[in-house]
């Protein structure tokens, strides 16, 4: 075959110089860092000069060691951080997942006036500086702030939320009058007893959940109002002339079709409840009684104040597993369990849409009993 000549013969080259300074970038300011961060985790680095180089000398798997089997107070400050990040998630991803999807549902109404208004209110809090957010509710929640006002009102004597450590679960048990450990006094995992990790969130992590489920929903709620204007109003109408009601038009045929959505949304809310840091930082640095601590916010405290930076890296990427390791399970879950190759469901035309929109239909002729 000829060698290619003229116009065409220097793309290669072009193309490589006009990605050379996004390469560049990513390079210095993305890869390079992240290599020398896996160093400094492997290292006993404590911040005073060069991490490479310098006096900092290889340790192996010490950092990791000190916070995941060796027993002491690396180990239970991890595991508590852990336990506290565990529950922040498993409350906020899904309240603010649900809002979110409500508030795109009747933002969405056409009988709905002003909603543009509604849409702008629901999203201010997300553009709003988490700061400013944090501080305000610093003071709705105080002892004598707004919040213990109205429960004061129905009769509730409010607790001190951010001076609060006792844990939810605990509380609970304690109604029924269980106060005492017994068997679950035993150590378990990361250095905590299992009474510890059945704890619960603290109070004080209670109005940190409020807090972010007020200030992610509206951005989230964005996302899928823009996910529910692109199902065709055809899909609805055909929904309609088979007799489906509102709920079933939704669980059957809206529900489904917000599944690439929904992925994004979790998969987001997942990475960010993870990291979560300003808010922590702002409410005391895991107080009360290192109940609101967070290992985003230990790797912070442990290089920074305790200047471990090796240890402080190793918690960092630590975290980044278990981030990646719950996204890639929850891909996993939320998978089509009869997903078949995307040219098997396209349509006539080859829409990729028209597969979705026949399982839609087939999910809705099913729960109406196999009417056409």
């Amino acid at each position: 075959m000829a060698k290619r000549s003229g116009i065409r013969s220097n793309e290669s080259v072009a193309g490589w110089l006009f990605t050379l300074p996004a390469i560049l970038i990513v390079g210095v300011f993305l890869a390079v860092p992240v290599l020398m961060a896996l160093w400094v985790s492997f290292s006993d680095w404590n911040g005073l000069g060069p991490p490479v180089g310098g006096r900092a000398q290889f340790v192996g798997a010490e950092n990791y060691a000190d916070v995941l089997t060796e027993e002491g107070l690396a180990q239970r400050d991890f595991g508590t951080s852990i336990r506290n990040n565990l529950y922040y998630v498993l409350l906020v991803v899904p309240l603010q997942t649900a809002l979110a999807l409500f508030l795109a549902v009747q933002v969405n109404r056409r009988v709905l006036k002003g909603r543009g208004f509604f849409r702008t209110a629901f999203y201010f809090p997300s553009v709003t500086s988490s700061v400013a957010i944090t501080v305000v509710f610093l003071f709705l929640f105080t002892a004598s702030g707004a919040v213990n006002s109205i429960l004061g009102w129905l009769g509730i004597n409010g607790p001190n939320w951010f001076n609060d450590p006792s844990g939810v679960l605990h509380n609970l048990f304690a109604v029924f009058g269980w106060t005492s450990p017994g068997p679950l006094g035993a150590t378990g995992p990361l250095g905590l007893t299992w009474w510890d990790w059945l704890s619960g969130p603290s109070v004080a992590m209670c109005a940190l959940i409020t807090l972010a489920v007020f200030t992610t929903s509206g951005t989230f709620m964005l996302l899928f109002l823009a996910a529910l204007q692109n199902i065709g109003t055809e899909i609805d109408e055909a929904a309609s002339i088979d007799g489906a009601g509102a709920f079933r038009k939704f669980f059957s045929v809206t529900l489904p079709m917000l599944k690439p959505t929904l992925f994004t949304v979790l998969t987001l809310g997942l990475i960010g409840t993870w990291q979560v840091f300003d808010q922590i930082y702002l409410t005391g640095g895991g107080s009360p009684g290192k109940t609101t601590l967070t290992p985003a916010f230990l790797a912070y405290q442990t290089s920074f104040e305790d200047l471990r930076w090796g240890r402080g890296a190793a918690i960092a990427f630590i975290l980044f597993a278990i981030i990646v390791a719950l996204t890639l399970l929850q891909r996993r879950i939320l998978r089509d369990r009869d997903e078949k190759p995307k040219r098997r469901r396209r349509g006539i035309d080859g829409d990729p849409h028209d597969g979705a929109t026949a399982q839609a239909v087939t999910r809705l002729n099913a729960g109406a009993g196999g009417a056409p």
